[in-house]
């Protein structure tokens, strides 16, 4: 073979070259998602509610984190959150739900729904948080919890009226209910439409936790499709 045959043959062997190794480019990102999303196992990173049941009826799909104030890894987990939902898939809807699951959380919950019912969640959220990681204060008690709701310019009494309210009441037994459902053995946790359960230790970690989430977001949109 000539070496002008050689040369004119160069071009399309570089062209041949290129495909492969982009077909090959592609084929490596598949394999790795796929594997990204195989490496989620049923039973070891996330588990099947036996009572599948969601916080609140809907088309969407549920993405609910069972928490506590007193526990530092759920406000560890603050910013992760705040980044999730920056980017959240469509169709999902997040919400919180302070864990009722111990007869010392329950204050905490009751401030929660209370704040919550009186439209002033903003102001107690994540300044309680702050108060008790950073500043280790004690705020565990339902007078505690009236005076630090006041420093936060919540209305005391009508704070106090709102935290003794059945309707906070009946919210403290629903999350006392879903907790038992869900068998939660640990906050934080994470349940995706009510059907899955999971959380920073099981997934892996905080990033983990977030591309699980979003698997089996997906899982559950593919089978309502």
């Amino acid at each position: 073979m000539s070496a002008r045959s050689i040369i004119q043959q160069r071009p399309s062997q570089s062209g041949l070259l290129i495909a492969l190794l982009s077909a090959f480019v592609l084929l490596s990102l598949l394999s790795g998602s796929a594997l990204a999303a195989a490496s989620f196992d049923e039973g070891i990173e996330y588990k099947r509610v036996a009572e599948p049941q969601r916080l609140e009826p809907g088309d969407d799909v549920e993405v609910l984190e069972l928490f506590w104030y007193g526990c530092p890894h759920c406000y560890q987990l603050e910013p992760a959150i705040e980044r999730w939902l920056e980017n959240k898939p469509d169709g999902v809807s997040f919400r919180r739900l302070p864990a009722a699951a111990s007869s010392r959380w329950i204050p905490h919950a009751k401030a929660y729904f209370a704040a919550e019912q009186l439209g002033e969640l903003e102001k107690l959220h994540e300044p309680l948080f702050k108060a008790l990681h950073e500043q280790r204060r004690r705020i565990f008690t339902d007078e505690e919890l009236f005076a630090f709701a006041a420093e936060q310019g919540i209305d005391e009494q009508a704070f106090r009226d709102a935290y003794q309210s059945f309707p906070v009441d009946m919210r403290v037994r629903q999350s006392a209910d879903l907790a038992r459902r869900y068998q939660l053995s640990g906050v934080p946790a994470i349940v995706v439409n009510g059907t899955y359960i999971t959380g920073v230790t099981e997934a892996g970690g905080r990033d983990q936790l977030f591309e699980l989430v979003d698997v089996l977001v997906a899982k559950e949109q593919a089978a309502s499709d």
